[in-house]
Parts: C-alpha cells; structure tokens; sequence
C-alpha cells in the first residue's frame, strides 16, 4: 500500500459539514469556522448519535455564539437500522442547555425549510464548483441525497469522512450491542447499506478511521490547556463539552477528521482497498479487501503540532 504527504495549500474551497450531534460534532463545528480559508454552505444534522431537536438547537446556538448566523442549518430526517445507547445521546441536551449557548433571547441562525436530505441536494445543485463534504456521523443523509439526485455526484469534490476501522477493533462494545464480532466502528454501524451505497459511486473518499484516533487522545495535559485559556469563549465551550466525556477514554475522532481541513500537511495518507459489508455478525465493518473499493485513509499525524493547532484555533 502506498503512502503519500500531503503539501499545505491555502486555497478556498467550498465545504458542506454533516454531522450526528455527537460531543465531538459540535467541536467539530467549533473548529470548521475558525479556518478562515473555507467557505461553509451549511450544516446539516443527522439524528443518530443524539436527541434531533437539541443537537439543530445546539448547532444553531454555536453559530450565533461565534458570528456566523449566516449559515443555514437543516434538519436530516432519515433512520439507521442500528441505534447509538441512549446515555451517548442526550449529551445533545446537555450542550444545548450550557449557560454559554444560552446568553441570547433569540437565535438568528437560520433553520431550512425542508429536510437535511434535500437541503444537501440543494447547495450541491447550486454550489459554482465541486464541493468538499465533511461528514462527521453516519453516511444515511448522503446516500439519501444521491438516492433522490443522482446528479449531484458530479458537484462532490471530495467526502472526508470520520469512520470506519480498517486494521484494528472496531468501538461498538459487544457488552451494549450484542450479537456482533466487535470489528465494526459506529458510524459505519449505524447504517452499513448506506455506507455501501456510498461506496457504489465514484466519489473521492478520504476516511479518518479508529486505526489513527486511536493514537490522538483526549489528554489530561490537553483540557488543562484549555482551561489556561479560560478567558477565550471558544476554549471555554470546549472544556465544558470534555468534561461531559472524561469518565471514559475519549479520542479526537470527529475533530482530528475536521482538522484535515485546515491542517493538511500534519497528516500522511495511506492508500487502501475496502469493502463495507453489511449483513451478519460483521455488520458494519469496514474491509480492507484486495479488488475493493479505492479510498485514502488518514494513517498518521504530528500529535504534538496537532495539539497545538486544536488550542490555537480556539484561543478566540
């Protein structure tokens, strides 16, 4: 397999977050809208690993917080076939309800009309050039766009995607979810057809898969930086949203994937041949299987300077 670096470019491009409300989503979002060389069409939230109502509440509430109400936010309305436990979700009520988020009346940040699926089709149809979409959650939403507008793969630039585990153990416990071999990562799990069907097309998929997250903690050495930063609002909705997680081994999953973006040139890249099998006792995992499908995979990163950069960002 061979491996490549990538080269530091300051470009613009336009970039479409998806996310599932997750703790680490919404630091992703914290992190997306500090880098000033993209251009954000807009986020959508998919109602897996949270509560819908606040984790639309709580991104919308993040906007308003750091300037942006000019970017709209939709609600996905699909299903997955495996739900995330309960105790992951209403973190998505207890962000939403941080006193930070919370100092306004009013939220100007808009909610689109329509549904996240369709949104998604939408800014993909309109965007002028191909779009780069980050999904931190399960692939549902976009294989649910391409289902209602095949046309829209041609406007997909590029999917940087948190998920899969290509050559370690997956993180969907046996314990919470029994009647599986562990070897599948949840986002994957959520909905395994729509990761296939994913898969099915000619898009340029780039993974940040468990094989690298599991290698860039949360640190205790980490939250205390933030804490040094008390004084920055960014800094300080971030600890609060670590303190949530810090009875469990928590890792940079979503924020290491939305890190890329900015940061291109700390990570190398591997490139890999996969497979998401779908059914039975493995269901859910993501192969690497000689003839498969070709994806890059993010398959190692400057930890130190990657920490720096994540503390930096939110000095604001």
């Amino acid at each position: 397999q061979s491996i490549e670096r990538n080269p530091y470019s300051m470009t613009n491009p336009l970039v479409l977050f998806s996310h599932d409300g997750g703790v680490d989503d919404y630091l992703s979002v914290m992190l997306l809208l500090t880098m000033d060389h993209l251009q954000t069409l807009g986020i959508v939230v998919t109602p897996a690993d949270c509560y819908i109502k606040p984790a639309v509440s709580a991104t919308r509430k993040i906007l308003e917080l750091m300037g942006r109400s000019d970017i709209v936010v939709a609600e996905s309305t699909v299903r997955g076939l495996n739900p995330f436990p309960r105790i992951f979700r209403r973190a998505s009520f207890n962000i939403d309800n941080f006193p930070i988020l919370n100092e306004r009346e009013t939220i100007k940040t808009p909610l689109a009309a329509e549904t996240g699926q369709m949104f998604m089709v939408r800014v993909l149809r309109e965007a002028p050039e191909p779009v780069t979409i980050l999904e931190t959650g399960p692939l549902t939403t976009l294989a649910a766009a391409l289902d209602l507008a095949p046309d829209i793969e041609p406007k997909i630039k590029e999917l940087v995607w948190m998920g899969g585990a290509l050559n370690v153990h997956g993180n969907v416990s046996t314990i919470i979810e029994a009647g599986h071999d562990g070897s599948m990562e949840w986002n994957v799990y959520w909905d395994p057809p729509a990761a296939a069907r994913v898969w099915q097309t000619s898009i340029p998929i780039i993974l940040c898969p468990l094989d690298i997250t599991n290698n860039v903690p949360v640190t205790p050495a980490f939250v205390q930086g933030l804490g040094r930063q008390r004084r920055h609002p960014l800094s300080d909705l971030a600890g609060q949203c670590y303190a949530l997680v810090t009875h469990q081994d928590y890792f940079f999953w979503d924020v290491l994937t939305t890190a890329y973006l900015g940061r291109p040139d700390l990570f190398s890249l591997r490139k890999w041949e996969t497979a998401i099998v779908v059914e039975g006792r493995s269901q859910g995992r993501t192969k690497v299987q000689v003839g498969g499908r070709k994806v890059k995979a993010l398959d190692t990163v400057d930890t130190e300077k990657f920490y720096a950069y994540i503390l930096q960002q939110w000095a604001r």
